[in-house]
């Protein structure tokens, strides 16, 4: 009997899917958040208690909620989809009620020791909504009007409702992070043209209406365009942050001042150094070279899961592992865009970096969803 005649025995299924993750994704998450330790230790002026401990805490409980959600058969999170977007509406509908008031807007429900924003679960629950539907629509539909006005109807569902909270910036990426969606899906592209002009459209409405009795936007919201365009119009107040965020930016230069050495988060320049703007610190600190270097790691994170999703076979798991991308892509360059200046202050944090639970733990389960349809693939 020649060595090709044994029959090599086949590990248990549990380990053939442990092997089956996507180790570099979770590789890359764990870097960027290690990241994030670094920087939170360092803005609290070496002190691991204050944010970096907590955020370690979290992660980590996290990162073992993404690994076991690798192992759900990808059917049911397909199955799910429609209940857990009414969850999220009927949450979002209940924060209009009941919801708790912090910094100026009603976005979360007190459920006692946890605080709950709905609007960071609805990002998921939409994307899984529009990858399920497109993976049931036949694709000869996909452009069809009718087949297209569903998942505008349930994209402008949630996004209405985060928009009274008032949430401008989780409202803009309900709406692109739906757009990803139906890109990926093949949703032609004369749909995605006649809402760029649209959206030309409101802008110019809603910047005609400051002012009328039918104003569009809050004050502060006005206010927050004001600053975006010109910062020095109100050095001490709203444009405090974004020319203190500009001032880090410019002093960390190629490689910066030095790890715990940066003046602007040191000496208490930036309010919001551990959350929003906490990408500011790590460029004063590290430099073009350390910033260089986190967005190579979203970059790669972002291609690993495109990768993942061109070779599955699964139009479901696929679109969603997209939209899962597409949703990441948008939180990181926003925020960066925002803390350079390039877009308004609009409160969207840097994932993984900044401090903050709930969107921490939402994102490495999404992640966790990337995870299971990367495993139970088609081969």
């Amino acid at each position: 009997m020649s060595y090709l005649d044994y029959k090599v025995a086949e590990p248990p299924r549990g380990i053939r899917k442990f092997l089956a993750l996507n180790w570099p994704l979770a590789f890359l998450l764990a870097a960027v958040a290690s990241v994030g330790f670094l920087t939170l230790y360092s803005v609290a002026g070496g002190n691991i208690d204050t944010w970096a401990r907590p955020q370690m805490e979290r992660f980590a409980i996290g990162m073992v909620a993404m690994l076991g959600l690798g192992f759900v058969p990808i059917w049911f999170w397909r199955g799910i989809s429609v209940l857990a977007y009414v969850i999220c509406v009927l949450l979002l509908v209940a924060v209009d009620v009941i919801g708790h008031v912090g910094m100026g807007a009603q976005r979360w429900l007190d459920l006692g020791p946890v605080k709950l924003q709905p609007s960071e679960l609805m990002k998921i629950a939409l994307v899984l909504l529009l990858a399920a539907y497109y993976g049931w629509l036949d694709l000869n539909k996909v452009s069809r009007p009718l087949w297209v006005l569903i998942p505008v109807v349930l994209i402008l569902i949630p996004t209405a409702l985060v928009l009274q909270q008032p949430d401008l910036g989780t409202s803009l990426l309900l709406l692109m992070g739906g757009g990803i969606v139906m890109f990926a899906a093949g949703v032609s592209l004369w749909y995605f043209g006649a809402v760029i002009a649209a959206g030309v459209g409101v802008v110019w409405t809603v910047l005609e209406s400051r002012g009328t009795t039918w104003q569009l936007l809050h004050d502060y919201q006005f206010r927050r365009i004001d600053t975006f365009l010109d910062p020095t119009q109100d050095p001490q107040g709203a444009g405090y942050n974004i020319i203190q965020a500009q001032i880090a930016l410019g002093s960390g230069g190629w490689s910066g001042r030095g790890f715990m050495e940066g003046t602007q988060s040191r000496l208490n320049f930036l309010p919001e150094k551990h959350t929003d703007f906490i990408f500011t610190t790590l460029a004063e600190e590290f430099g073009f070279v350390g910033a260089g270097s986190l967005l190579l790691l979203y970059a790669l994170i972002i291609g690993f899961c495109l990768y993942s999703a061109l070779t599955n076979r699964d139009r479901f798991a696929s679109l969603l592992t997209i939209g899962i991308a597409g949703t990441f892509f948008l939180f990181f360059s926003i925020n960066m865009a925002m803390v350079m200046g390039l877009l308004p202050v609009v409160g969207v944090p840097l994932p993984l970096v900044s401090y903050g639970g709930t969107a921490m733990m939402i994102l490495l389960m999404a992640f966790g969803m990337v995870q299971s349809a990367h495993v139970n693939r088609p081969r």
